[in-house]
């Protein structure tokens, strides 16, 4: 027999919401930093027990006065907002005023704190003085009201402890994850706020011991080899995408007409890229293709799927980039209002930033000034010299470690110097000397003019295939190329890309591009069986044709099967391999 409609008391409506703001002890975390950076902290330490359900965060943001105290665990209380209008304009990380109020439900929470600029408030009838003091000491009960304040001794910030975490949720304990996935989840989360707001000093206690600290930089650049130990900084491009350059792209895919809408709204947008070179860093997932609006880590599936497009056909087969996408956006552009956790959002003109982000990706792997840092350390070259010191009889001291420049813009000339076992050709450049693999890098020059022209042409001889399965038929028709029947098991084709119409083995070609895969498998596969075999004597005057087309091309690191093209070595690097700043004497030539 079903019961009536009933009212919830209070106490069951506050677990339920309470429990869906923080389902883990890394949402305790992630809401407690929040509010630190919200208060303009620049050093937050947080300190982690999982074993007794505790965490402590301490910050050096601006504090909070008596009169907040008492009220910062009070349901639904918040410094962020004020009224209706202000939900449209949110510029902080938290504002719904629940997680504070959410944790005085779920643990056993005391927050002490002192402002910057400390007020003479009267003590509260509870307080008990014992030293004088400016700052205070709150413990609150479960329904957020203060238990018990006093005045502490304390530096300007706010330190927020929350002990047995859940404990009136068993089934919340039991439900949670291991111990070490748990930690896994808590590191994440400050790793996703450093990188968001890189100017933090973060240092990260477990069980009272060290766990690990981040450094602060400029940018996300110099934030993201602490946490991907595997990545160093030259691996690195980063890009501020101007304004004026984010409402350019929205133009171009909305029209003119929306020109001048388009240029107001990315007045206030601008674009920050992070790139791993393709040629230097990849992952096995897709794990860190990450999104940041407005300071926060969020899931926005159409611009990471956009990223991923970007990377297409640079990358080795199942490698995934890394790629960090930080957009600041005028706040009436985006609605939080989708998860409590506010990592789903509703982003108004999600095609217009698609747009804006592809083409910021490709001008940021283009080879231009703007996108090469003047003296770079490339992994690989440091792996030849080691190679080179040990069949010598010196080392090189790990301090003069080489650097290398990346290629530079294309209005440079290359001159081309030789070419080497016929297959590498040796260029010379302002800044040092390049080796680049003639094959592949014909093989991107021919893969993106398939890209950019793809057309069939006429054979004068027609190519007969045999013994096509029904897979392979749709396949080769899938991508352009017609058949007619012609007898027995047996078909025509008379029209081939135009790379494959001049060579003897056409129909190898085709059985091969009928085995599988879209447009553009089919585009690669064609490059690479067109392009200059290696082995193959080039003229010089091939060589620098080659490497002339090779530097116009979009993505010239990496061929489309994600091979890299071209290694660089810069002359400052010659230079300290070969002792050049040893001064033994004008005598001897130095």
């Amino acid at each position: 027999m079903t019961q009536g409609i009933a009212l919830l008391p209070d106490e069951v409506v506050n677990l339920i919401a309470a429990g869906e703001v923080l389902d883990a002890i890394a949402a305790v975390v992630r809401e407690l930093v929040e509010n630190s950076l919200d208060a303009g902290a620049t050093r937050i330490t947080i300190a982690v027990w999982l074993d007794q359900w505790r965490v402590r965060v301490a910050d050096n943001g601006a504090g909070m006065g008596l009169d907040d105290l008492a009220q910062a665990a009070a349901a639904h209380s918040t410094s962020k907002i004020r009224d209706r209008q202000d939900l449209r304009q949110i510029t902080s990380l938290g504002f719904r005023g629940e997680a504070l109020h959410s944790l005085a439900q779920l643990a056993n929470l005391q927050i002490a704190s002192r402002c910057i600029a400390a007020s003479n408030h009267p003590l509260p009838p509870t307080a008990e003085l014992s030293s004088p003091c400016e700052g205070w000491c709150a413990t609150y009960d479960r329904q957020g009201g203060v238990q018990h304040i006093e005045p502490v001794a304390i530096a300007p910030g706010t330190i927020v402890t929350a002990d047995q975490i859940f404990a009136n949720l068993p089934e919340r304990r039991q439900g949670l994850p291991a111990p070490a996935q748990q930690l896994r989840a808590i590191q994440l989360v400050i790793q996703h706020l450093a990188l968001a707001h890189p100017h933090v000093t973060w240092q990260v206690q477990q069980n009272d011991q060290d766990w690990f600290t981040l450094f602060p930089g400029k940018t996300a650049r110099q934030m993201l080899p602490q946490i991907l130990r595997n990545i160093q900084e030259s691996d690195l491009q980063e890009l501020s995408y101007p304004c004026s350059q984010v409402a350019l792209a929205a133009d171009r895919a909305a029209g003119e007409t929306a020109g001048e809408i388009s240029r107001q709204f990315a007045v206030k947008a601008p674009l920050y890229l992070l790139l791993g070179l393709p040629d230097r860093c990849h992952r096995h997932r897709p794990d860190w293709v990450k999104i940041i609006v407005n300071g926060r880590f969020v899931q926005v599936p159409e611009l990471e799927q956009t990223v991923l497009t970007a990377f297409r056909r640079m990358l080795p087969r199942d490698r995934f980039p890394v790629c960090l996408v930080q957009l600041q956006i005028a706040p009436d552009q985006i609605d939080w209002h989708r998860h409590p956790a506010k990592t789903t959002i509703y982003l108004h003109d999600v095609e217009r930033w698609r747009t804006a982000i592809a083409e910021a990706i490709d001008q940021t792997l283009r080879l231009h000034p703007g996108t090469i840092p003047d003296s770079l350390h490339s992994t690989r070259v440091g792996h030849l010299f080691k190679t080179a010191e040990m069949s010598g009889s010196y080392s090189l001291a790990a301090a003069a470690a080489p650097t290398s420049p990346e290629p530079a813009s294309s209005q440079v000339p290359l001159q081309v110097l030789a070419q080497v076992h016929n297959t590498y050709i040796l260029v010379e450049h302002p800044t040092g000397i390049w080796l680049i693999e003639q094959h592949i890098a014909h093989e991107r020059v021919l893969y993106e003019a398939l890209c950019d022209r793809w057309q069939l042409v006429p054979l004068a001889s027609p190519v007969i295939l045999n013994g096509l399965t029904s897979g392979q038929q749709e396949q080769l028709q899938r991508i352009g190329i017609g058949l007619e029947p012609f007898g027995e098991q047996a078909w025509v084709v008379r029209e081939v890309p135009g790379l494959l119409a001049t060579r003897a083995d056409c129909a190898e070609a085709l059985l091969e591009l009928s085995l599988g895969g879209d447009l553009s498998a089919a585009q690669a596969a064609i490059a690479c069986r067109s392009a200059i075999r290696n082995g193959t004597p080039l003229t010089q005057t091939e060589m620098q044709d080659l490497v002339n087309q090779w530097q116009q091309t979009r993505n010239p690191r990496t061929c489309p099967h994600g091979r890299p093209i071209c290694l660089t070595l810069e002359e400052s690097s010659l230079a300290r391999f070969f002792r050049r700043h040893w001064m033994i004497g004008k005598s001897h030539g130095i």
